[in-house]
């Protein structure tokens, strides 16, 4: 893995944010790999910023996210589908089309999965893939656990997680405690991957994944094994290493 340290978040965001205006640069119809949550967000209005400057042009790209709760409506405000209309599709020119989430209104979620991961071979694979990280290495909703799954697939949240995601609810109760999530196969296959980092916080988590283990204990650490991946930290962040 390319490691990067940033004085900020904001500088965090800027080097992603620049990283997938080059990939679209180079292919206007590129699919990009998203994800949510409070890292991203910067990155999110940077690339409205290059959008709404007349410097990126989102028409022809085609957009995949990582994961949504189970069950839940699009139309509730906790939803990722909201999240990213919210932060970005309303604000840039991508075709409705070509925007690809997890159906949390589904009535078979493992059909679901089984078709999402259609579509994403379908679009020839995932050229760039931003992930977060959990607090417990999770990413997606690829929680620690003795086996992992490669494909998109319906999966129990963990306490830790649940509890992470509370503060975006009005209590623990209305946390979702499942999920459809890419795998890690799906996540692995991406041709390249940025991992974004930011808090003292997640400090604790960035010093395991570059211990020199891999581990499904962790599984942001099978992103050493990935032979693209660039990881983007903040100084707090990066502190413990």
């Amino acid at each position: 893995m390319k490691r990067i340290i940033c004085r900020d978040a904001g500088e965090v965001s800027e080097i992603a944010a620049a990283m997938i205006a080059e990939q679209i640069f180079r292919n206007r119809e590129s699919v990009i790999g998203l994800a949510t949550g409070s890292t991203p967000e910067g990155l999110y209005g940077k690339l409205r910023e290059m959008y709404e400057n007349g410097d990126l042009d989102f028409s022809g790209v085609r957009t995949f996210n990582l994961d949504e709760y189970y069950p839940i409506r699009k139309s509730n405000d906790q939803s990722y589908d909201c999240f990213m209309r919210d932060k970005l599709f309303s604000h840039i020119n991508v075709k409705m089309e070509n925007i690809h989430i997890p159906n949390g209104e589904c009535s078979d979620p493992a059909e679901e999965c089984i078709a999402y991961e259609q579509m994403i071979a379908e679009a020839g694979g995932v050229d760039i893939q931003v992930l977060g990280i959990g607090l417990n290495g999770h990413i997606g909703f690829n929680e620690p656990e003795r086996e992992l799954r490669m494909d998109t697939h319906p999966t129990e949240l963990t306490a830790s997680t649940i509890e992470a995601n509370s503060r975006f609810f009005s209590s623990i109760d209305e946390v979702p405690t499942k999920a459809l999530t890419m795998g890690m196969g799906t996540i692995m296959r991406a041709r390249s991957i940025i991992l974004l980092i930011t808090g003292a916080h997640k400090a604790a988590i960035a010093k395991k994944i570059f211990s020199g283990v891999v581990t499904t204990e962790v599984p942001a650490s099978f992103l050493n094994l990935h032979p693209n991946t660039t990881v983007l930290l903040d100084e707090a962040a990066a502190s413990e290493l």
